[in-house]
Protein backbone atom coordinates (compact mmCIF):
# COMPACT_ATOMS: atom_id res chain seq x y z
CA UNK A 1 0.00 0.00 0.00
CA UNK A 2 2.83 2.41 0.87
CA UNK A 3 4.42 1.74 -2.52
CA UNK A 4 1.17 2.70 -4.27
CA UNK A 5 0.89 5.90 -2.25
CA UNK A 6 4.50 6.85 -3.00
CA UNK A 7 4.01 6.00 -6.68
CA UNK A 8 0.81 8.06 -6.75
CA UNK A 9 2.47 11.05 -5.12
CA UNK A 10 5.36 10.83 -7.59
CA UNK A 11 2.98 10.54 -10.55
CA UNK A 12 0.94 13.54 -9.40
CA UNK A 13 4.16 15.48 -8.86
CA UNK A 14 5.29 14.63 -12.38
CA UNK A 15 1.98 15.73 -13.89
CA UNK A 16 1.65 18.89 -11.82
CA UNK A 17 5.32 19.66 -12.34
CA UNK A 18 5.17 19.67 -16.14
CA UNK A 19 7.26 22.78 -15.93
CA UNK A 20 10.36 22.20 -13.89
CA UNK A 21 12.39 25.25 -13.09
CA UNK A 22 15.96 24.27 -12.44
CA UNK A 23 18.34 26.24 -10.30
CA UNK A 24 17.78 29.64 -8.83
CA UNK A 25 21.30 30.88 -9.46
CA UNK A 26 21.99 33.15 -12.39
CA UNK A 27 24.97 31.95 -14.42
CA UNK A 28 26.69 32.76 -17.70
CA UNK A 29 25.20 31.29 -20.86
CA UNK A 30 27.77 28.91 -22.36
CA UNK A 31 29.89 30.03 -25.28
CA UNK A 32 28.45 28.25 -28.29
CA UNK A 33 27.78 28.67 -31.98
CA UNK A 34 24.32 28.10 -33.40
CA UNK A 35 24.29 26.92 -37.04
CA UNK A 36 21.13 28.39 -38.52
CA UNK A 37 18.98 26.86 -41.25
CA UNK A 38 20.12 29.46 -43.77
CA UNK A 39 23.73 28.31 -43.28
CA UNK A 40 24.79 31.34 -41.25
CA UNK A 41 25.80 31.14 -37.63
CA UNK A 42 25.20 33.08 -34.47
CA UNK A 43 27.13 32.88 -31.23
CA UNK A 44 26.07 33.30 -27.65
CA UNK A 45 28.11 36.52 -27.63
CA UNK A 46 25.86 37.87 -30.41
CA UNK A 47 22.95 37.75 -27.96
CA UNK A 48 24.52 40.27 -25.57
CA UNK A 49 22.41 43.36 -25.16
CA UNK A 50 19.22 41.41 -25.89
CA UNK A 51 16.90 39.28 -23.83
CA UNK A 52 16.90 35.86 -25.49
CA UNK A 53 14.93 32.65 -25.37
CA UNK A 54 16.97 29.58 -26.35
CA UNK A 55 14.63 26.66 -26.90
CA UNK A 56 15.88 23.08 -27.42
CA UNK A 57 13.20 21.12 -29.25
CA UNK A 58 12.46 18.30 -31.67
CA UNK A 59 9.81 17.76 -34.31
CA UNK A 60 9.04 14.39 -32.68
CA UNK A 61 8.31 16.03 -29.31
CA UNK A 62 4.58 16.61 -28.88
CA UNK A 63 5.07 19.22 -26.14
CA UNK A 64 7.57 21.06 -28.35
CA UNK A 65 5.11 21.14 -31.23
CA UNK A 66 2.21 22.24 -29.02
CA UNK A 67 4.21 25.04 -27.34
CA UNK A 68 5.56 26.44 -30.61
CA UNK A 69 2.58 28.78 -31.28
CA UNK A 70 3.13 30.30 -27.81
CA UNK A 71 6.84 30.73 -28.54
CA UNK A 72 5.95 32.43 -31.83
CA UNK A 73 3.45 34.71 -30.04
CA UNK A 74 6.06 35.55 -27.38
CA UNK A 75 8.63 36.41 -30.05
CA UNK A 76 6.12 38.52 -31.98
CA UNK A 77 5.11 40.37 -28.81
CA UNK A 78 8.64 41.34 -27.74
CA UNK A 79 10.95 41.30 -30.78
CA UNK A 80 10.64 45.04 -31.41
CA UNK A 81 11.94 45.64 -27.88
CA UNK A 82 15.21 43.72 -28.22
CA UNK A 83 13.98 40.16 -27.67
CA UNK A 84 15.53 37.28 -29.60
CA UNK A 85 14.51 33.65 -29.95
CA UNK A 86 16.63 30.77 -31.18
CA UNK A 87 14.99 27.37 -31.56
CA UNK A 88 17.70 24.69 -31.48
CA UNK A 89 16.66 21.38 -33.05
CA UNK A 90 18.22 18.38 -31.34
CA UNK A 91 20.88 16.29 -33.07
CA UNK A 92 18.53 13.32 -33.53
CA UNK A 93 15.98 15.41 -35.43
CA UNK A 94 16.35 14.86 -39.21
CA UNK A 95 17.25 18.21 -40.82
CA UNK A 96 14.58 17.74 -43.51
CA UNK A 97 11.93 17.46 -40.78
CA UNK A 98 13.21 20.64 -39.11
CA UNK A 99 13.19 22.56 -42.40
CA UNK A 100 9.69 21.31 -43.24
CA UNK A 101 8.36 22.20 -39.78
CA UNK A 102 9.97 25.64 -39.86
CA UNK A 103 8.63 26.44 -43.32
CA UNK A 104 5.15 25.00 -42.86
CA UNK A 105 4.68 26.84 -39.54
CA UNK A 106 6.39 29.99 -40.86
CA UNK A 107 8.53 30.30 -37.73
CA UNK A 108 9.58 33.97 -37.59
CA UNK A 109 12.67 33.50 -35.43
CA UNK A 110 16.05 31.88 -35.92
CA UNK A 111 16.13 28.09 -36.09
CA UNK A 112 19.37 26.17 -35.60
CA UNK A 113 20.22 22.51 -36.05
CA UNK A 114 22.57 20.99 -33.49
CA UNK A 115 23.91 18.26 -35.81
CA UNK A 116 26.67 17.11 -33.46
CA UNK A 117 24.92 17.64 -30.14
CA UNK A 118 27.69 20.03 -29.06
CA UNK A 119 25.33 22.93 -28.37
CA UNK A 120 22.99 20.79 -26.25
CA UNK A 121 26.00 19.46 -24.36
CA UNK A 122 27.34 22.98 -23.73
CA UNK A 123 23.95 24.14 -22.42
CA UNK A 124 23.89 21.59 -19.60
CA UNK A 125 23.85 18.35 -21.58
CA UNK A 126 20.24 18.86 -22.66
CA UNK A 127 18.51 15.51 -23.20
CA UNK A 128 14.84 16.32 -22.50
CA UNK A 129 12.77 18.45 -24.82
CA UNK A 130 11.56 21.02 -24.66
CA UNK A 131 14.22 22.67 -22.55
CA UNK A 132 14.15 26.44 -22.65
CA UNK A 133 16.59 29.00 -21.29
CA UNK A 134 15.86 32.67 -20.72
CA UNK A 135 19.01 34.78 -21.05
CA UNK A 136 19.29 38.39 -19.87
CA UNK A 137 21.05 41.27 -21.65
CA UNK A 138 24.31 40.46 -19.85
CA UNK A 139 24.36 36.95 -21.28
CA UNK A 140 23.32 35.23 -18.05
CA UNK A 141 20.79 32.41 -17.84
CA UNK A 142 18.11 33.61 -15.46
CA UNK A 143 15.53 30.85 -15.89
CA UNK A 144 15.50 27.28 -17.16
CA UNK A 145 12.36 25.39 -18.04
CA UNK A 146 12.10 21.68 -18.74
CA UNK A 147 8.69 21.23 -20.31
CA UNK A 148 6.47 24.00 -21.60
CA UNK A 149 6.92 27.28 -19.73
CA UNK A 150 4.11 28.99 -17.89
CA UNK A 151 3.82 31.65 -20.59
CA UNK A 152 2.11 34.39 -18.51
CA UNK A 153 4.89 34.02 -15.91
CA UNK A 154 7.52 33.95 -18.68
CA UNK A 155 6.07 37.15 -20.16
CA UNK A 156 6.27 38.91 -16.79
CA UNK A 157 9.92 37.89 -16.49
CA UNK A 158 10.69 39.02 -20.06
CA UNK A 159 9.04 42.39 -19.31
CA UNK A 160 11.22 42.79 -16.24
CA UNK A 161 14.40 41.83 -18.11
CA UNK A 162 13.64 44.13 -21.04
CA UNK A 163 13.19 47.03 -18.60
CA UNK A 164 16.68 46.52 -17.15
CA UNK A 165 19.44 48.82 -18.37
Amino acid sequence: MKKWIVAGVLAVGAVVGTVVVLGSNVHEAPASTFVLLDGSSQTTADLRGKVALVNFWATSCTTCVSEMPDIVATYDKYRERGFETIAVAMSYDPPSYVVNFTESRKLPFKVAIDNTGAVAKAWGDVKLTPTTYLVNKRGEIVKTYVGAPDFPELHRLIERLLAEA
